[in-house]
């Protein structure tokens, strides 16, 4: 199989670029969704309705539902849990402790919380040769950074030097792992919680106090917490009522674990 070795440097070149450019696309999109998207639908006072009878309010983070004069307002707070990491790239002691005391921690926090909520768990297998190509443009980017700090000694230090040859460590590992028959997946979890008042500004007022406390009691699980506003919120919205079919709709919207 031919490689882009194989076609010469200069096609090395471009594809570290073409990774490069990539990377920066993907982080304005996420940028302009999670910042401006929402803060602009604030300001007009835009609010949209993804299903009958809900209402996605202008701000983008809750899901509100009139029931017979009733608000119901609903929402969502991603949580990274325990991701996974590789040996090359753990440095935090106790990990194997933190595992063993999970269940604990979990009756605790849940014992510490008045009210109902929902954890979802989506997962699926990636594709082995799209997860290696990516790994390999990321390496090569790596290793351009690399060359680079070489090149130029006295602007980078010895801490970035090995900062780069560590990440370029455990990309290289994932590699080998993946080539010994290991298989990536992909993680989507996040918690729901709903509230209901008897206007729409009671509803939304107690949404928010409710998912700040379901932030504090899961703070003790090492989560990544936080509350979903913009794209990701009409996406979950719709894997309420339908799972995704293909992991695209994951990969594309949030930010997955491999």
């Amino acid at each position: 199989m031919a490689t882009l070795q194989s076609f010469g440097p200069g096609w090395s070149i471009l594809a570290v670029v073409l990774a490069m450019i990539t990377a920066a696309i993907i982080l304005a999109l996420n940028w302009v969704d999670f910042i401006i998207f929402p803060a602009v639908m604030n300001l007009l006072g835009i609010s949209f309705q993804p299903a009958r009878d809900y209402t996605i309010v202008k701000g983008q983070d809750a899901i509100l539902k009139n029931v017979g004069g009733l608000f119901y307002a609903t929402g969502f707070v991603t949580a990274n849990l325990f991701g996974y990491t590789f040996k090359a790239e753990q440095e935090e002691q106790g990990v194997e402790q933190k595992i063993l005391l999970a269940p604990e921690n979990w009756e605790r926090a849940v014992m510490s919380l008045s009210f109902p909520f929902k954890l979802h768990v989506i997962s699926i297998g990636r594709d082995v040769q799209k997860v290696r190509d990516d790994l390999d443009a990321k390496r090569g980017y790596q290793e351009f950074q690399l060359a680079r700090a070489l090149e130029n000694e006295k602007a980078s230090s010895e801490t970035v030097v090995t900062d780069i040859r560590r990440k370029i460590d455990i990309i290289q590992e994932k590699i080998n792992r993946i080539s010994a028959g290991e298989r990536p997946i992909s993680t989507l979890m996040y918690f729901e919680t709903s509230v209901v008042g008897v206007s729409e500004k009671a509803a939304l007022d107690s949404l928010s106090a409710q998912i700040k406390q379901l932030q504090v009691g899961m703070s003790s699980m090492d989560l990544q917490l936080a509350r979903v506003a913009g794209r990701e919120l009409y996406s979950l919205f719709k894997f309420n009522f339908a799972l995704p079919l293909r992991g695209e709709e994951i990969s594309n919207d949030f930010s997955t674990e491999g």
